[in-house]
C-alpha cells in the first residue's frame, strides 16, 4: 500500500495556495452551515461508494460526551483520498493538498472538511476497521463511524502538547463499554502509548480492567 498520494492522482484537482486561511480550522462556525456541508460532504462520498468512517468530533460525540465540534473528517483508503477531494471540488467545495502523506482539504462556507488517509503509528483504514464501523445519527444525519476501540488508539497516538486527544481518549473509556481484545490488536500501532494511558486511566477510576493492562505489558516486555 502507498502511504503517499501521487502526483498523477492530483492532475486534475484545482488546489489553492498553500497560505490560504479558509482551510484553517475555525471556532466560530455556524450550527446550521455545518449540517448543511455534512449533508453535501456524505452525499458526495456516498456516490462513490468507497468504505469510509467518520473519525476526529463527530465519531467523538457519538460515542462519547455531549460536545460540539467546528469540522468535518473522513477516514478513507489512499488511493481514494484523491477521488474523495475531486468529488467535493466538482460541487463546489474549494480544496487544496495539505500533506501529499496523510491529509487533503476541502471547505465550503467556512466549513473544514479534512480527509485524511494515514492516522499517527501508520494507522490506515484496513478490511479490520471497516468492519468494525457502526452507523449512528447526528442532528437526523447518518453517519458511519469508526469503533470507539480504534477512535480510543488514534486519539491516543496522535496525542501531542498542542492536543486534548489524551483527554478525549478518556472520555470514550468512560462512555463506552470496550472490547478489550480488539482494543489490544488495535494497539500494536502504538503499545506503549496505550499501555501508559490505560494506567493512567485506571488512577483516574475509569473503568480499566486488569486483564488488558496485563496483556499489553507482557507483549512488550515479556
Amino acid at each position: 500500500m502507498s502511504d503517499h498520494v501521487t502526483t498523477q492522482d492530483l492532475d486534475e484537482i484545482k488546489d489553492a495556495t498553500d497560505s490560504d486561511d479558509r482551510f484553517e480550522k475555525r471556532d466560530d462556525v455556524d450550527e446550521d452551515d455545518l449540517l448543511k456541508v455534512l449533508g453535501e460532504a456524505v452525499d458526495a462520498i456516498e456516490s462513490l461508494d468507497i468504505p469510509y468512517a467518520f473519525v476526529g468530533g463527530l465519531a467523538a460525540i457519538l460515542l462519547g460526551p455531549p460536545s460540539r465540534t467546528n469540522d468535518i473528517d473522513f477516514f478513507v483508503r489512499p488511493q481514494d483520498a484523491p477521488k474523495l477531494l475531486k468529488e467535493l471540488a466538482g460541487r463546489g467545495f474549494d480544496t487544496k493538498v495539505h500533506d501529499p502523506s496523510w491529509l487533503l482539504k476541502a471547505t465550503k462556507n467556512g466549513v473544514l472538511v479534512d480527509i485524511l488517509f494515514r492516522s499517527t503509528g501508520e494507522i490506515y483504514l484496513d478490511d479490520e476497521m471497516i468492519g468494525r464501523t457502526t452507523v449512528g445519527e447526528y442532528r437526523r444525519q447518518r453517519l458511519r463511524i469508526v469503533s470507539a476501540e480504534d477512535l480510543f488508539v488514534m486519539k491516543a497516538l496522535a496525542h501531542g502538547r498542542d492536543t486534548g486527544y489524551w483527554y478525549e481518549a478518556l472520555d470514550l473509556l468512560a462512555y463506552t463499554e470496550m472490547d478489550w481484545e480488539y482494543l489490544l490488536r488495535r494497539a500494536r500501532h502504538g503499545p506503549r502509548r496505550i499501555l501508559s494511558l490505560l494506567v493512567y486511566a485506571q488512577g483516574e477510576d475509569l473503568p480499566v480492567p486488569d486483564a488488558p493492562i496485563r496483556k499489553l505489558w507482557e507483549s512488550i516486555y515479556g
